[in-house]
């Protein structure tokens, strides 16, 4: 079976990541989040869309 290098690099790197945390779902959000609040980067959020209603048709 064919494999993607650039996933099997992601997956690597994401494995690196957790393990460092001890694969704590609650450590990895936590870090997530400080990391994020210490960034310089702009962060964009949207107000959600609303729907389009699509005509049912016979």
């Amino acid at each position: 079976m064919w494999q993607d290098p650039i996933v099997e690099e992601v997956r690597r790197f994401r494995d690196q990541y957790a393990s460092q945390l001890g694969y704590d779902i609650n450590r990895i959000f936590q870090d997530i989040q400080k990391r994020q609040a210490q960034s310089s980067n702009k962060l964009v959020f949207f107000p959600p869309r609303t729907p389009i209603k699509i005509p049912k048709t016979a």
